[in-house]
């Protein structure tokens, strides 16, 4: 059992029953898996999905409509198999993104059709709100959704969509309108990639192995039951489908970051260095005692705002992004020092450290970038 989850009070005891259950899972399943992510990313997910199914862990990612989401259990997740593999945290991480504005808000046999698949790792989800010159600043969108009949037509390109090429189905969000006030009305849908004038435009090579790319959609039509609650509220889903993962994304990050420093530690004890180990060297163990404080204060941040979430505080947005904020650049700082600590090795490819180097690099900028972090976090404190 992880040290952190079983003596800090935020767990519940069958949360800590999941962290042990996880982490036997992840040893056994996981690790022998993570040496093919490179050689192939879309089978590597696949796989991944169905080994998820399997194990009935996606029913963690995919919400159920009428119970209170477990955000700690997903973030404890996300910790355990960022530990291993971050395409292995993608595979769950998506079928929730991909998700939850639907559990949220869509037609109920609509709803159920999509959900049940997902959980059960039949249809793989994806989450589209990127655009070429729309990523921070949401509405700026450009891709539009005209209604005709009983059906949107949809025209327009998303970019950097995770899962591009290997979903099964797509939250697409787009232009409806001009509300009174001449902002965006922004709408959602549910769009299955085998929809007529739906097309992977482009697959986006990554630093690290992530099926990611464009998405152009022409003249595609959705039926009007695909549309995701009323005309107009999606940039509210995405909104609280972003504030309801946020904190997760500190939980990958900490995975990442517990790996490089037992990593580290596991190197410092064996490599020998003028007649003594590295760990023996006050420097290393002044690298070391920084890396295991900062670690600590990630998780500590991540697990409270999952934890008042989870509670239903009044407000948990400011600390979610604070943990989003501080666990992503740690990790980046940790795992640039184990890198330091394993020095020549640390740069050999297809090492953990090496590939713990470019896998942590994305978590500074997806679902908001660090800097928009700090401006959220500074807008809820002049709030108060």
């Amino acid at each position: 059992m992880d040290r952190f989850i079983a003596t800090t009070p935020f767990f519940t005891s069958e949360q800590r029953s999941l962290a042990e259950r996880l982490a036997g899972f992840t040893e056994r399943e996981i690790e022998t898996r993570a040496p093919q992510d490179e050689k192939d990313a879309d089978e590597a997910l696949r796989s991944y999905i169905r080994l998820l199914a399997e194990n009935d862990l996606l029913k963690y990612a995919v919400a159920s409509p009428g119970r209170p989401f477990d955000l700690r259990s997903f973030c404890i997740i996300r910790e355990t198999l960022s530990y291993a593999s971050s395409l292995a945290d993608l595979a769950f991480v998506m079928q929730g993104l991909g998700t939850y504005a639907i559990s949220l808000a869509a037609t109920e046999h609509v709803r159920d059709f999509w959900l049940e698949r997902a959980a059960a790792g039949k249809a793989i989800a994806a989450f589209a709100l990127t655009e070429p010159d729309a990523g921070s600043d949401v509405a700026a969108l450009k891709t539009t959704a005209q209604r005709e009949g009983d059906a949107y037509v949809i025209n327009g390109r998303k970019r950097f969509i995770s899962n591009a090429g290997v979903a099964d189905f797509y939250t697409v969000f787009a232009r409806t309108g001009t509300r009174p006030d001449g902002r965006a009305e922004i709408s959602a849908f549910i769009v299955s990639a085998r929809m007529p004038g739906f097309n992977v435009a482009e697959r986006t090579p990554m630093i690290a192995p992530h099926p990611i790319g464009e998405l152009e959609l022409k003249n595609c039509r959705v039926p009007a039951e695909d549309l995701i609650g009323n005309p107009g509220e999606g940039l509210r889903l995405s909104l609280q489908t972003l504030d309801m993962f946020r904190a997760s994304v500190g939980a990958a990050a900490s995975g990442m970051a517990r790996r490089a420093l037992d990593e580290s530690v596991r190197y410092a004890r064996t490599r020998q260095q003028f007649g003594r180990p590295l760990s023996a060297h006050q420097l290393i163990q002044e690298k070391l005692a920084d890396m295991a404080t900062e670690l600590d204060a990630a998780r500590l941040l991540v697990y409270r705002a999952a934890y008042l979430k989870d509670a239903a505080a009044d407000r948990s947005t400011r600390e979610a992004s604070e943990a989003k904020l501080f666990a992503t650049e740690a990790a980046g700082r940790i795992i640039d020092q184990a890198v330091q600590i394993h020095g020549g090795a640390g740069l050999v490819e297809g090492s953990v450290v090496e590939r713990l180097y470019r896998d942590v690099r994305a978590l500074r900028i997806y679902e908001g970038t660090s800097e928009i972090q700090k401006l959220v976090i500074a807008g809820q404190l002049l709030k108060e």
